[in-house]
This record gives C-alpha cells, structure tokens and sequence, in this order.
C-alpha cells in the first residue's frame, strides 16, 4: 500500500527555516519521481520542487535558491530543506510521487495528507 506521510511544518519567523519530510512507505523513493507542492489559502495547489531517479531537480521561480529538494535512499524519505522563509512561503505543503519532470500537480498523485508552514512577518 502505497502511503506518504509529511512531517516537519511548523510557525516560524521571516527569514527562518525549515526542513519538511514525507516518509513513503509501499515503494522506493530512488525508483521515482517525486516532488513537493504547496497550497496557500484560496489558490490553488503549486509545485514547488520536484526530483527525478538520476537526482535531477527543478524549482518554481519563488523557491529558487532558497529551497532545496533531496531524497535519502536509506531511509526512505524526501526532504524539502527551506531557508530565507517569507510570508508568502505560508502554506499546506504536500508531497507526491509523479511521473513528468514537470511542476505541474496534474502529472503527480498518492498525495500525502499535508503539513502546515505558517511564517509570520
């Protein structure tokens, strides 16, 4: 059964940071691609960073250079390490396994249930 579990949101300051987590259980995250999506309140959801089997990344424009996606193999999990936090960066943040090196959240589904990021100015 595939599950994905996401961990690590929190309320944080401007310019602070945080590191998300999505365990996956059911497959092997260095066998897919697989991303991170946010969704603020009253838009709709956005892709974020996403990572391909060979370890190829790609960014929206608003993250780049301030976040960073990565898989750890061993234990099972992908990361989303954010820095310089903005308020605008305030979000449900899900991820999700896909099949396109595309940032758009219709190449991707198994969403896990979310975790919330809030950063207060």
């Amino acid at each position: 059964q595939v599950q994905l579990v996401e961990s690590g949101g929190a309320s944080v300051q401007a310019g602070g940071s945080l590191r998300l987590s999505c365990a996956v259980s059911g497959f092997t995250v260095s066998s897919y691609l697989m991303g991170w999506f946010r969704q603020r309140s009253g838009k709709e959801r956005e892709g974020v960073a996403i990572i391909d089997r060979a370890g190829m990344t790609r960014y929206s424009d608003y993250v780049k250079g301030r976040f960073t996606i990565s898989k750890d193999n061993a234990k099972n999990t992908l990361y989303l390490q954010m820095n310089s936090l903005k308020p605008e960066d305030t979000a449900m943040y899900y991820c999700a396994v896909g099949y396109a090196l595309n940032l758009s959240p219709a190449y991707f589904g198994s969403w896990g249930q979310g975790t919330q990021v809030t950063v207060s100015s």
